[in-house]
């Protein structure tokens, strides 16, 4: 009986563990109140990113559709990121600033009055995914903000999270795989 309940806990710890996210999204559960929507008409959502986002083919964002966006929301935000990344959490592409009446970002195209970040590769530009080895999972997380953010251009993620720590209104995600 012993024996049982030892591996009782151990399951139930091991599935809180899996459930657990990675990285807490900013302001997660206190300020929330609805959910966005992100897709893309390039890949669903768990689905692989075609070569032609990645560092195999052109090197540019994929198209990315926003919807439900809160009608107070004052700007949005974008971080693309990769939580596989061996080295930490590594950011492919963070853009804020972005018009909340903005319901398309185009391929290669940063949205009219939009300002970037520096992502992990010391670059202020988007960064298709690029592993080392195996299969990654890239997250687009877009938030609606109840303001525009006063940062310039090539800050990094930490600093842009620590801006929109107390402004998010709601927030969507969209995960694509891709593989070396």
């Amino acid at each position: 009986m012993k024996k049982f309940l030892i591996i009782f806990l151990a399951l139930v710890a091991l599935t809180v563990w899996l459930l657990v996210p990675k990285r807490p999204l900013p302001d997660q559960g206190l300020r929330i109140t609805k959910t966005m929507i992100i897709t893309s008409s390039a890949f669903a959502d768990g689905k692989t990113i075609p070569d032609q986002y990645g560092c195999r083919g052109d090197n540019v964002n994929p198209p990315l559709e926003i919807k439900n966006t809160p009608t107070d929301a004052k700007s949005l935000a974008l971080i693309m990121d990769d939580p596989d990344s061996p080295s930490g959490l590594w950011a492919h592409w963070l853009v804020w600033n972005i018009d909340p009446a903005t319901l398309v970002l185009a391929p290669n195209q940063v949205p009219f009055g939009a300002v970037q970040g520096k992502n992990s590769f010391g670059n202020v530009n988007y960064g298709g995914p690029c592993p080392g080895s195996g299969t990654h999972h890239y997250e687009f997380k877009v938030y609606a903000l109840d303001a525009t953010l006063d940062l310039p251009a090539g800050v990094t993620e930490n600093q842009l999270l620590s801006a929109m720590s107390g402004h998010i209104l709601a927030q969507g995600l969209l995960v694509g795989l891709y593989s070396h």
